[in-house]
């Protein structure tokens, strides 16, 4: 993927994952093991790609100055799937053990905490712009609260979209935004091209976390590297599940189903039967359309062609990822 839709910054991917490696090293050789695992477990490396393109996007890049923020992006990344695996009691992400399946849950929190302080230890040891570390701050905190409110309403099947999209904005867009946001601010783009950016990263952000709830309800377990219809058996309800109980002539059944703190595989395969018969994918696919095409069309004038081209690359990919 990478190689394909991010050529202009591929040398700056290959540099993160050595300082990824590197970032993870703690004199405590336990630490060490944890973090390795962790950054060789692979993953999209999404965030801090749209962070280093659009610093490629300003007139004043400097991957040394840069790669730190980086850095601290996708370990503030890591540490929130190592604690979402605690409370999903996840055994797998990407096809790979989990750090609280392969440690226990206590050592998998506390080293996702560890990740959270050296993420902010690197952030604050540079000197970036005023306000990135507040910026951090404050996303850090969106992200725990939408886990907070989605635990809360487990198995409730609340079926407001609004409150959808607030949640799927906490765990995912706001986090995008901001690294296209934040890469603009570190090679002096002016401040039309850094509120594009901004929004042109929120945009694919709905689209992204659609598309994984879409990727949760259709695709094969191999593929998307855990169990089909997980958010299901946690009781969390998603767009094409929402659309699902307001249409489908199944939709009572359904609620019986995903309002179960108890439900059996039986129960989880019958719920994925009623959505994928409804027009709750087509209807969530449409959505996620729309905030792709919003993103292509708030790309500002005067971006360099290679990073225009691969900002558009970047919203069709997510358009039409299987994993």
């Amino acid at each position: 993927m990478a190689k394909a839709m991010f050529g202009v910054i591929q040398d700056d991917l290959v540099a993160l994952e050595k300082e990824l490696l590197q970032a993870v090293i703690s004199p405590i050789p336990l630490i060490t093991e944890i973090g390795t695992h962790l950054v060789q477990s692979g993953g999209k490396r999404l965030r801090p790609a749209l962070y280093f393109l659009a610093a490629r996007s300003g007139p004043q890049f400097d991957r040394a100055y840069a790669m730190p923020l980086a850095i601290a992006i996708e370990v503030i990344h890591m540490a929130s799937l190592v604690h979402d695996d605690v409370i999903d009691e996840a055994g797998t992400r990407r096809g790979t053990a989990t750090a609280n399946s392969k440690w226990g849950n206590q050592l998998a929190i506390l080293s996702g905490d560890y990740l959270f302080a050296h993420a902010f230890s690197l952030v604050a040891s540079n000197h970036y712009e005023e306000g990135i570390a507040l910026r951090l701050s404050e996303l850090v905190c969106g992200l725990s609260s939408g886990e907070i409110i989605q635990d809360a309403s487990a198995y409730q099947a609340a079926r407001s979209m609004p409150d959808y999209y607030r949640r799927i904005e906490q765990k995912t867009a706001d986090f995008l935004a901001l690294c296209c946001e934040m890469g603009a601010l570190v090679s002096k783009a002016d401040d039309r091209i850094s509120k594009a950016l901004y929004t042109y990263g929120h945009s694919i952000g709905m689209a992204f976390q659609i598309t994984d709830d879409l990727l949760d309800v259709m695709a094969e377990a191999a593929k998307i590297g855990k169990p089909a219809g997980n958010d299901i058996r946690q009781g969390i309800v998603t767009l094409p599940v929402i659309r699902a109980l307001d249409t489908s002539p199944d939709r009572a059944e359904l609620m019986d189903i995903v309002t179960n703190p108890e439900m059996t595989d039986a129960m989880v395969a019958r719920a994925l039967a009623i959505v994928r018969a409804s027009d709750g994918i087509v209807f969530a696919q449409a959505q996620a359309d729309e905030f792709l095409q919003l993103a292509k069309r708030v790309l500002p004038a005067g971006l360099p062609t290679e990073a225009e081209q691969a900002f558009l690359a970047a919203a069709d990919f997510i358009g039409r990822r299987e994993f």
